[in-house]
């Protein structure tokens, strides 16, 4: 088997601001799996994003592909919601894809990073809001895409998303929503990557 044609993850987002972060974590994410290879694509919202999931699974003829869904929770049930992506695909006999909530909005995960929103915009001073109780679990923060453009005038989503990625150090974020991505990423990469022949 030829070792660099290893797998190719196809990752199914609810927005573009999810790609653009995505494309700037997945380097740092898969930095130990090279031959990886991956597309992210955005949707235009949830139901855009559920009526297209049948599409992709049943059309999808790329061998040695893997499928990861990521969906903000909302203010939905994070169990509920999983279980409604799981019915979704359960129907579709070729893939069984990842599905990853995002606890509450993808922006939830700059709270466990302040850091690299700092270095991305440094007028924003991590330090001020770092120890704040109400911050201190990021997955249980309120609509963090508006307390974000309350703290920091001129915040856009999609901007953001591309500048905070490449300052977020994927091994020490609070968010557990997006430490459960890293590792299911990872594990799925070790599980289904080909073995090495010499």
């Amino acid at each position: 088997m030829n070792y660099e044609a290893s797998i190719n993850l196809v990752f199914m987002l609810e927005e573009e601001s999810a790609k653009h972060l995505l494309e700037g974590l997945l380097p740092k994410i898969l930095s130990e799996f090279p031959s990886v290879a991956y597309r992210c694509i955005p949707h235009q919202g949830r139901d855009d994003l559920r009526k297209s999931i049948p599409r992709k699974l049943n059309g999808w003829l790329k061998p040695r592909t893997f499928f990861v869904i990521l969906h903000d929770q909302d203010a939905h049930d994070c169990r509920k919601l999983k279980q409604e992506l799981q019915d979704i695909c359960a129907t579709q006999s070729k893939h069984s894809p990842l599905i990853r909530i995002v606890c509450r909005e993808l922006e939830a995960w700059y709270f466990g990073d302040l850091e690299a929103v700092e270095k991305a915009f440094p007028k924003f001073k991590a330090a001020q809001h770092q120890k704040k109780a109400k911050y201190r679990n990021p997955d249980n923060i309120t609509r963090p895409s508006e307390k974000l453009q309350s703290i920091f005038k001129g915040f856009h989503k999609g901007n953001a998303a591309r500048e905070v990625a490449r300052h977020m150090n994927i091994e020490n974020n609070t968010s557990r929503s997006f430490n459960h991505l890293v590792t299911g990423l990872q594990k799925l990469v070790q599980q289904n990557l080909p073995s090495r022949q010499d």
